[in-house]
């Protein structure tokens, strides 16, 4: 009954399961935006059935770590292009932001914190997979506080990250109190506000204090930084339209996903011991 709705509203087929659709169709782009603990199931099928020239996979990848290496791998070898739908990655403004990090004009190593909430393993890998984008590498974890279990499994942790161009703090909030999701990073050169989950990014320079000679202040001027975050899976689908056409993109891969669940790894294992 539902299939024949969906096929009567929208004009297109439905199917009664993943493997007649992918026999059907044989697609060039999948997208497995199922629950988290049904990712690795469901790409081995499409691997076995079919031949994508890329697969999108809802974050986190897998909620276990050796199910998303074999993911990973099984790709690989089947020469499959594998993303995880991490979506700030190609955000215009996190692109600037990186650029500026990049050129120094933002300059390192910075400190930070991040403020996350549903589970670090859902929301918070988001802003930790973020701001791997912005300062490479984790070099190290540290677990201050082991915090509580968001939906009975996912660890909301307070945990010191330390990256290649800087740390940063990550505190758990309370989602049933209210939403929020932000990250203020502090420079030599300035400081940088990333809020509402991205919808507002501020820089505010470094300058002279006019009061008192040989200080620094911030500056009162906060230049706001655009961003597509209104339309930010567009910016996505635009970013695979480019790999397919050959040009280099800010997706992130497998690869750097599974980098972020091994951080993630070790914070629960850090948090359990």
């Amino acid at each position: 009954m539902y299939r024949a709705r969906f096929e009567q509203h929208y004009g297109v087929p439905a199917f009664d399961s993943v493997e007649s659709a992918l026999r059907q169709l044989q697609p060039a782009v999948v997208v497995i935006a199922t629950s988290s603990a049904s990712h690795g199931t469901i790409l081995a099928e499409v691997v076995r059935t079919c031949r994508p020239k890329l697969i999108v996979c809802e974050k986190p990848l897998a909620y276990q770590l050796e199910e998303a290496r074999a993911m990973v791998r099984l790709c690989e070898d089947a020469g499959i292009g594998l993303f995880v739908n991490y979506i700030r990655r190609t955000d215009p403004g996190v692109i600037e932001i990186k650029r500026r990090i990049e050129s120094g004009e933002i300059t390192t190593p910075v400190k930070g914190n991040a403020w996350y909430s549903k589970g670090i393993l859902n929301n918070g890998s988001h802003f930790l997979n973020l701001l791997e984008f912005w300062l490479g590498d984790i070099t190290s974890t540290t677990v201050m506080d082991s915090g509580r279990l968001w939906d009975g499994h996912d660890p909301e942790p307070d945990v010191e990250v330390r990256f290649g161009r800087g740390a940063v703090v990550f505190r758990a909030a309370w989602e049933e109190a209210f939403s929020y999701y932000g990250v203020e990073l502090l420079s030599h050169s300035g400081r940088l506000r990333y809020e509402r989950g991205g919808e507002l990014i501020e820089w505010q320079a470094v300058y002279s204090d006019p009061s008192f000679k040989g200080y620094k202040i911030l500056g009162s001027e906060r230049e706001q930084i655009a961003n597509g975050m209104a339309i930010y899976q567009w910016h996505v689908y635009d970013q695979i339209h480019d790999h397919l056409a050959g040009k280099a993109t800010t997706l992130c891969t497998g690869r750097q996903a599974l980098k972020t669940l091994e951080a993630i790894e070790s914070i629960i294992q850090q948090r359990t011991s």
